[in-house]
């Protein structure tokens, strides 16, 4: 019975941390503060130093755990991007993700070097440790602020694809940290990560492919298989390439964007599946950081490092590495202020600092402790201060038009499907009379339900913010339909036909 004991006292310990953690996310948002910091604060609390008095100073475990909740946080992010936004901005989103980590990495590691005194692979490693912007927090802090599609897709895009190479010199500087000699010269070594690289970006493009192939042919017995199934898929990706000693984190980013992105069933039910996975792996992995934490093992030295670190990369090596990248593509001075600000640190940095923990490298806690300080105080600094900066800036936009939210299912019997239309604040197809939607033919808007209250649409009834409307289109066409509906949600009942309905 001592097993029964131990699993009952572990799932009462484990959902009272949950409901804790939810209930602080819901605090932080209040004052626009990543909830991730609060989960950290929670871990602490549950730490050695905290009322918990739990003991964890396994950095092996704590390095699997960690990678593990980045690949489930890729994968949320990617199924979540809409490939619309950061279609235009994949160019600028690339070189911020390469060249802008080489620049950065370079900058820092030259002043870790030459001004902190520290060794050359260590500086190396701080450098590459600090520089990427985070996904989980640019995800759950961005989205919240009224920012133009263009910068948003930039940002995200960027987070989404800066952890690959950042993982692969990562663990290359902290092998050689360790003292592990590395085969091949330094051209060698970076012909190796290239290679690394392109080949996740093509193992995940092709599972992709594959997995929207599968998913659109495959009725599975259950509607709430398609989401289980789609982010079982994005983590196989991961897994395969990962395998054939290629850049995993890219494959799961490249292979979750095309599913989330594809005519697939059930869209907004997987959204919400992988939202909440994306969260649970968020609340695990910083109480388990939180745990591996000690407030009172980081000492002065270690404060000031991180906060020089933070200043000189936050003040410094961003916005260089920002202009460098960027003065190709004709962003503008504000917007890449907006950019350089807005390169939030979290999960990435404090994982990655498991790393040399993990390789047993000299003084591997105090690079920890470094790494933890800079990303408690440059997050609690620039996450709640995003919102005014984007309106000083001029780059809000309060009263933008609002896409529609379009959620599509099989009907099982007929080649048909049945789309359910959410009108949101703001939307321009408010005001539009169901004969003036022009869709194609044989679709049929069956039913509006406003108010709670359903009721078959007459031709001249005009839509109004808050409907929703359920919409049978045949498949053939169902692509047709929703570009149509969002054209029309976008720019209103004068939108361009821009391609014309098949017969």
């Amino acid at each position: 019975m001592a097993p029964m004991i131990d699993l009952d006292v572990i799932l009462l310990v484990g959902a009272v941390v949950l409901i804790v953690a939810i209930l602080a996310a819901r605090l932080g948002s209040g004052f626009g503060l990543p909830s991730l910091l609060l989960f950290l604060g929670l871990g602490m609390l549950l730490g050695t130093d905290g009322i918990g008095g739990v003991a964890f100073d396994d950095a092996d475990l704590a390095h699997a755990v960690g990678f593990a909740a980045l690949v489930l946080i890729l994968a949320e992010g990617g199924l979540t991007t809409k490939w619309s936004e950061i279609r235009p901005v994949v160019g600028p989103a690339v070189v911020l993700a390469t060249l802008g980590i080489v620049v950065s990495v370079a900058l820092v590691t030259a002043f870790g070097y030459y001004v902190l005194q520290l060794d050359l692979w260590v500086a190396v490693l701080l450098g590459a440790v600090i520089s990427p912007t985070d996904a989980a927090a640019v995800f759950s802090v961005l989205r919240h602020v009224p920012i133009p599609h263009r910068l948003r897709g930039m940002l995200e895009a960027e987070s989404g694809l800066n952890d690959a190479p950042t993982v692969l010199l990562v663990t290359l500087a902290s092998g050689l940290a360790a003292g592990h000699a590395a085969e091949g010269g330094p051209g060698l070594i970076a012909l190796l990560a290239v290679l690394e690289l392109l080949g996740g970006l093509v193992i995940g493009a092709v599972m992709g492919w594959l997995g929207v192939q599968i998913l659109r042919r495959v009725a599975l017995p259950s509607s709430g298989l398609y989401p289980l199934t789609t982010l079982g898929w994005a983590v196989l990706a991961y897994g395969i390439t990962a395998t054939a000693h290629a850049s995993g984190f890219a494959a799961v980013y490249v292979c979750a964007v095309i599913l989330g992105n594809a005519q697939l069933p059930h869209r907004a039910a997987t959204r919400s599946f992988v939202e909440g996975i994306g969260w649970i792996a968020q609340i695990g992995l910083f109480v388990m950081l939180g745990l591996l934490a000690t407030p009172s093992r980081v000492t002065l030295q270690a404060a000031m490092v991180g906060v020089a670190a933070g200043l000189f990369v936050t003040f410094v090596a961003r916005p260089l590495s920002v202009w460098v990248c960027l003065r190709w593509f004709r962003v503008r001075l504000r917007e890449q202020a907006f950019l350089s600000w807005a390169g939030l640190r979290g999960a990435v940095p404090i994982v990655l600092a498991t790393v040399p923990l993990a390789d047993g490298i000299e003084n591997g806690l105090f690079f920890f402790d470094v790494v933890l300080v800079f990303v408690v105080v440059f997050t609690c600094l620039q996450a709640p201060t995003l919102p005014f900066l984007a309106r000083r800036l001029g780059l809000t936009d309060e009263q933008a038009p609002r896409d529609v939210e379009v959620e599509a299912a099989p009907l099982d019997q007929i080649a048909a499907d049945l789309l359910q239309v959410r009108v949101p604040e703001r939307s321009r197809l408010a005001g539009i009379e169901v004969s003036e939607l022009r869709l194609p033919p044989n679709t049929v808007v069956s039913l509006i339900i406003r108010n709670a209250s359903p009721f078959n649409p007459a031709p001249g009834e005009r839509i109004k913010i808050g409907d929703e409307l359920l919409i049978v289109t045949p498949t053939s066409t169902r692509q047709v339909a929703e570009d149509r509906l969002h054209e029309l949600g976008r720019a209103g009942r004068l939108a361009r036909w821009r391609r014309e309905p098949k017969a």
